[in-house]
Parts: structure tokens; C-alpha cells; sequence
């Protein structure tokens, strides 16, 4: 999935618009709630290596919340890694070029949303 596609979903479904808060890090951007501040989800472009890939590439990855119990469970899929940058605890990280269809992408994010709404 193209993180164009993904920002184009969360426009139409949240009202989110994906915001570029770093000047240092200008392919990481956050969605947020439409009311309020929290996020929902985090996209960033980071060298495979950082998260364990045999790849000095940079990949796009979408980090999302999830319930804690699941986290075991997601992390045994292919394209779901352990959080970049968020809590390992709740929140993974998917690769947005992975095997992931963008129908479990969209329900991860929808998922999210929900655990931060609020």
C-alpha cells in the first residue's frame, strides 16, 4: 500500500489529515482525532535495519494501537513488527509495502481509533 492510499482512506473515513510535525523528519506524519490531539497513527519512512531488516532501504511503516492481548498474536504475522517509535506494549508497526491486504491495514487503523478515542 502507498502511504498516499492509506492518508487518502483515514481523509474519507476520520477527517484526518496527516501532519508533518518535524522538520528534521519530513516522511514521518502523524493522524490524528478529528477532534482533539491524540493519535491514531504514525507514518514514517525508516531504514530497514532499524527495525530488524536485512536492508539499509528505507520502508514506510504504519504504527497503529492495538488491544495489548493481541499484540502477541499480530506480531506472528508477516509485515507486523514490534512499534518503531511508539509503546512495544500497545502499539506495532506494519509495513506498508508488506503482505498485509488493505483491508487488514484499514481494520488495524480503525482499531486504533477506537482505542484512542477519548
Amino acid at each position: 500500500m502507498k502511504r498516499e492510499t492509506l492518508f487518502n482512506y483515514a481523509r474519507e473515513r476520520y477527517k484526518a489529515e496527516p501532519e508533518y510535525l518535524w522538520s528534521n523528519l519530513p516522511g514521518y506524519a502523524v493522524l490524528r482525532h478529528h477532534q482533539g490531539e491524540k493519535w491514531f497513527g504514525l507514518v514514517m519512512n525508516v531504514t530497514g535495519t532499524k527495525l530488524g531488516l536485512a536492508t539499509e532501504e528505507k520502508v514506510d511503516v504504519l504504527e497503529v494501537k492495538v488491544r495489548p492481548e493481541q499484540i502477541g498474536s499480530l506480531r506472528k504475522k508477516e509485515g507486523i513488527l514490534p512499534a518503531y517509535h511508539m509503546n512495544k506494549e500497545h502499539w506495532i508497526s506494519i509495513l506498508l509495502s508488506g503482505p498485509l491486504t488493505p483491508e487488514e491495514i484499514y481494520d488495524l487503523l480503525s482499531e486504533s481509533h477506537e482505542l484512542t478515542a477519548g
